[in-house]
């Protein structure tokens, strides 16, 4: 299995800390409103990692964070007059649910930064004793001088970062002993949540607690870091620097970080008004085919988010359902006997090549395809022609296979291409005047959640 490394900027084999273990962390949301579909990406990606590394025998440590002090979350506290932790752990509960709703596993641990003060607290004070760190005024800033490899993750320049940031020192508004040291702990301001700490009241600084947090679950040396790339420079970089400073070792030993999500070609951002929440998503479309439109590009390539494209996404999946259902509906009436040669054949090389664009950097776009190759392959087949067990072996391997992508058999309710069927019959009724036919048709599908409404534009339908 190879693994792009952001680190060394090639694909490394990957060879664990721990034989049959995988220790990860990725970087989770700043929990002060809904998750947008920026959010998502990381988390629908690396999840699927995971289930690829659980399909492969591995046992998987895998750690996620919450981000539940930071000043957008007091920010959005003061705005309605309440605690920060009501804020955080609303957002915290919906984050869940989309999460949810996405196919996304819970974490092994979720951990939330204001849980892991103490540790924050112990680990400043260790980068302190050791000469990386410095209080001044109730402030401990980071000395990024002192820890000469800082840049090598980012491949940024000290030297030339320092050009853009000398005017931190000029205004006086700094205290820092260099314009690129880093806050670690920061003193209390009013109205702001806060804890005791050796220099004072406050909070700690947004790099320190993912440090702190995966070393306490994890511990010091982990296998994989990941996240967006978004996040490589500043909060990857300092991740390493006070983490190694710390430790005096190795932090992570392959760093993988997602592309941007860009919407009809822009980049998202709140001032464009193109700032799509996955909530919204989910009022259009199931949130299975967020997932499955998120897996159709290979994470390192920047992916274009447009209607047209989640059409696409929802055709496909719908290709895929339909075969899952037809594979299920037809179990049982095969030939007797055992599998054949040919059929095992047929169902192991798309295995095997599912597998080789899994194991080639987790290229989930080619795995896709492969699985599309098994579902054209599945619907050439006749179950009169084909033995019982060969026809079971290969449903089983394709939900197993679509289970590492978060595709999950359909259950017991209507295709959206059953759905659309139905409701070109309702119009046929209507126009020969059939109307009871039309109704018992309206009715069938309300009684399984679909809701129809008759508009100018046509007939639209949602399901409850």
């Amino acid at each position: 299995m190879k693994i792009y490394n952001t680190m060394s900027r090639t694909k490394e084999e990957f060879v664990p800390i721990e034989e049959g273990k995988v220790r990860m962390y990725v970087c989770g949301p700043t929990v002060y409103n809904l998750i947008h579909i920026g959010n998502a990406r990381p988390m629908i990606f690396f999840d699927s990692v995971r289930r690829y590394f659980e399909y492969k025998g591995w046992k998987v440590n895998f750690v996620s964070n919450f981000t539940d002090v930071d000043d957008k979350i007091i920010k959005a506290a003061n705005a309605e007059g309440v605690e920060s932790s009501v804020i955080s752990e609303r957002y915290i509960e919906e984050c869940k649910k989309d999460m949810a709703g996405m196919n996304v596993r819970p974490a092994t641990t979720h951990p939330k930064a204001t849980e892991e003060i103490g540790g924050m607290i112990e680990m400043i004070e260790t980068l302190i004793e050791k000469g990386f760190a410095y209080e001044v005024n109730g402030t401990v800033y980071f000395r990024v001088r002192n820890f000469k490899e800082y840049g090598k993750l980012s491949g940024k320049n000290l030297d030339d970062l320092e050009s853009g940031s000398r005017t931190l020192l000029v205004t006086g508004e700094d205290e820092k002993e260099d314009p690129m040291d880093f806050v670690l702990w920061k003193p209390k301001k009013e109205g702001e949540p806060f804890w005791e700490s050796p220099w004072g009241q406050g909070r700690p600084g947004w790099h320190i607690e993912c440090s702190v947090m995966s070393k306490k679950y994890l511990g010091e040396e982990i296998d994989i870091h990941g996240g967006g790339e978004d996040l490589i420079f500043p909060h990857h970089e300092n991740e390493i620097a006070q983490s190694e400073a710390a430790s005096g070792h190795a932090f992570s030993h392959y760093w993988m970080h997602n592309a941007f999500l860009n919407i009809n070609n822009v980049k998202m951002s709140k001032s464009l008004g193109n700032f799509l929440l996955v909530r919204d998503i989910s009022k259009q479309y199931d949130l299975s085919v967020l997932r499955f439109f998120m897996l159709s590009a290979h994470y390192r390539s920047p992916l274009n988010f447009s209607p047209e494209l989640m059409e696409a996404a929802k055709n496909g999946l719908d290709r895929i359902h339909t075969a899952m259902v037809r594979l299920k509906d037809e179990a049982g009436k095969g030939l007797p006997g055992a599998e054949s040669q040919q059929e095992r054949a047929a169902r192991e090389a798309f295995t095997y090549r599912f597998e080789e664009a899994m194991d080639d950097d987790f290229n989930t776009a080619d795995a896709i395809s492969v699985i599309f190759e098994m579902v054209k392959y599945a619907n050439t087949l006749d179950p009169k022609e084909t033995t019982a067990e060969g026809w079971d072996a290969l449903r089983a391997n394709l939900l197993q296979l679509a289970d590492i992508l978060g595709i999950e058999e359909p259950k017991e309710e209507l295709l959206d291409a059953d759905i659309e069927a139905l409701i070109e019959e309702r119009q046929a009724a209507r126009k020969a005047k059939n109307y009871a036919r039309a109704d018992e048709i309206r009715n069938e599908l309300a009684g399984k959640g679909i809701l129809l409404e008759d508009t100018k534009e046509g007939v639209k339908w949602k399901r409850k």
